[in-house]
């Protein structure tokens, strides 16, 4: 099943499988592959956070095209044997999960430490950060109409968002971008997974009530297990860029 990928047809530079035969000669710090593979998920499982695939090489001493290697072969192995964990990529990190699956019996278990459900204020306020990030809270006040001073702080509490610098205008106020938690809410492996804006298009009032519907079915999807299908994902999408049209008429 995994010769493919250890050499072969799904090694594109035609060295890997070499790369990783040195392992069992003892010329890296473990003696086999097995033992890579085993390194690299004690090390996930401990963290229970992403941890980046240059750490990664770094704690294990091989290069990046193995860690991406030894990562995927895990990952088909707990797809294939239907394992209660996957091993998922998060933009340029790794990070143990359970399998969406058993997603219902998971709640249920940890139901009171759930967090609980973000407000349609906050959908918004993350909506317009996710889509327009780097940026800055007076933009997204200027995109909702209101002050999101509050609704800014209870997403950075539930680390969605995070800060990220300053832009270089006076006052030099704070930029927000999203995190690794905001993928794994929502059930991106990383921002690529958001379609691109459409052409804006001026609406309605319906616009925020649009946004925050799209977006709750995102979360609501991911927390059943199911995958976002196209057309919510761009739904989100279209309404966000209906936002930019507005605020900029606004201007």
């Amino acid at each position: 099943m995994y010769s493919d990928l250890y050499g072969g047809r799904g090694d594109p530079d035609g060295n890997l499988h070499g790369r990783l035969l040195t392992y069992g000669r003892g010329e890296g710090p473990l003696n086999d592959l097995k033992e890579i593979e085993s390194a690299m998920e004690g090390i996930l499982f401990a963290s229970g956070e992403p941890v980046g695939v240059e750490r990664l090489c770094l704690a294990l001493e091989i290069d990046r095209a193995t860690a991406d290697a030894v990562a995927q072969k895990l990952m088909d192995d707990y797809s294939y044997h239907r394992r209660g964990i996957r091993l998922v990529r998060l933009e340029t990190s790794y990070q143990l999960c359970s399998a969406p699956e058993h997603a219902d019996l998971i709640r249920k278990t940890f139901e009171s430490r759930r967090p609980p459900k973000l407000s349609p204020p906050a959908l918004e306020v993350l909506a317009i950060i996710a889509y327009y990030q780097p940026t800055t809270r007076a933009y997204v006040d200027q995109v909702r109409g209101v002050d999101s001073a509050y609704t800014v702080g209870l997403l950075l509490d539930r680390e969605l968002i995070e800060e990220c610098g300053r832009l270089a205008v006076p006052g030099r106020p704070i930029l927000y971008r999203t995190t690794p938690v905001f993928l794994r809410s929502f059930g991106l492996s990383s921002l690529d997974d958001l379609p691109e804006l459409p052409a804006a298009a001026p609406d309605e009032e319906q616009l925020k009530a649009d946004m925050q519907t799209a977006l709750e079915r995102l979360r609501d999807l991911r927390e059943e297990g199911e995958e976002p299908t196209e057309e919510e994902l761009r739904a989100a999408a279209e309404t966000l860029a209906r936002a930019e049209t507005r605020s900029g008429e606004g201007g």
